[in-house]
């Protein structure tokens, strides 16, 4: 590493690691939380007129008025709240640590937990706090509240449900942590389609409670939109941090489109639901293998050799995700996205085969 780049680039920055996406080219992809299905075909038509109608030598609406008044209607946001929008949820988590970000300034959230609120609150100049989970992955509330104590958080981060876990928290657990931090809860409810669990009519009652959504899981992944909902007084501000046109006019038509037909989206969700159901209960049957309960649409399992047999996986065209190493209580841990039957059928079926192959002696 060159001294120039050591002198202008900040230290912190040179030793973190980027948020790393695997190819999947050829693969079965059950890494990412994705929705494994497509939209209808007369959905998909009607999309296509919109591309071809748009006009994009115009910037798009800087609000994004009409779409806004959609999300609001559909999922029931509260009149008094605000909504702002983000190039994915990354975007708003990104916005809120900059504004928050003073000398010496907390961003707290459990461990483990989604990534990317370490890796944001890092470049952001922000000092992480992650308060382990207990074994089974629930929040350690005595643990939260002393280490809310102890560091004054400016910002706390809580996945409802939470990933990579797949559980929901202890709501009143919760509650006891947004009462008792002196900074704004963010509750991040990316997966709640798939928990039918919220708290979105709690934001009237805790001011300093914010709730961030995105559409990601919904099937609206290409899209790149998020939502971040709470009082004015907070949203007025994160606005300013906002970059101008961060919201494309197609993914507002589109946005807009879709959720015209939003029960095409709840409908695939209860699809995956079922599917979930069906997968835990054939990962149960297999020897050696521990399933963790979900509320979201991917499950967490351990069994020996996570590794390897991530691994021997991929050699069969099957692309998870491998958090073995990645934190003290997610040893020899994978992690599945639920997909189609077809799909979760031909993942079950390759890890059995894997797990009863003798293992060749050196």
């Amino acid at each position: 590493m060159s001294n120039l780049l050591k002198s202008i680039i900040r230290p912190e920055i040179l030793a973190l690691s980027a948020y790393h996406v695997p190819s999947a080219d050829g693969m079965i992809k059950l890494d990412a939380m994705e929705n494994p299905y497509t939209l209808p075909l007369i959905l998909r038509e009607e999309i296509s007129q919109l591309a071809e109608d748009a006009h994009i030598n115009r910037y798009p609406d800087p609000s994004a008025t009409s779409l806004k008044v959609i999300l609001r209607n559909t999922l029931s946001i509260p009149s008094e709240m605000a909504i702002m929008l983000g190039n994915g949820s990354d975007e708003i988590i990104q916005a809120i640590a900059l504004a928050t970000a003073k000398p010496e300034a907390v961003l707290m959230g459990v461990d483990p937990g989604f990534a990317m609120f370490r890796i944001i609150a890092t470049f952001c100049g922000m000092n992480y706090v992650g308060v382990p989970l207990t074994a089974n992955f629930s929040l350690d509330l005595d643990a939260m509240l002393a280490a809310i104590s102890q560091h004054r958080p400016a910002v706390i981060f809580l996945a409802y449900p939470n990933n990579p876990s797949g559980n929901l928290f202890d709501p009143q657990a919760i509650c006891r942590i947004i009462e008792a931090t002196p900074g704004i809860v963010i509750v991040d409810e990316a997966y709640q389609a798939f928990a039918d669990a919220t708290f979105m009519d709690m934001l009237t009652q805790y001011p300093n409670l914010l709730l961030m959504r995105t559409l990601s899981k919904l099937g609206l992944a290409g899209l790149r939109l998020g939502l971040l909902v709470g009082r004015p007084e907070w949203l007025a501000q994160l606005e300013k941090l906002r970059l101008p046109y961060n919201v494309g006019i197609m993914t507002q038509l589109i946005a807009e489109r879709i959720f015209q037909h939003y029960d095409i989206l709840l409908e695939q969700a209860a699809a995956i639901k079922a599917e979930r159901t069906i997968l835990r209960a054939r990962l149960a049957t297999m020897e050696g293998v521990e399933v963790f309960p979900s509320d979201a649409n991917f499950i967490l399992f351990r069994l020996n050799e996570a590794s390897r047999i991530f691994q021997e996986l991929q050699q069969y065209g099957i692309l998870i995700k491998n958090l073995d190493g990645t934190h003290p209580l997610l040893k020899n841990c994978l992690r599945v996205t639920v997909g189609t039957s077809d799909e979760n059928t031909q993942f079950c079926k390759t890890l059995r085969r894997i797990l009863d192959k003798p293992l060749q002696l050196a």
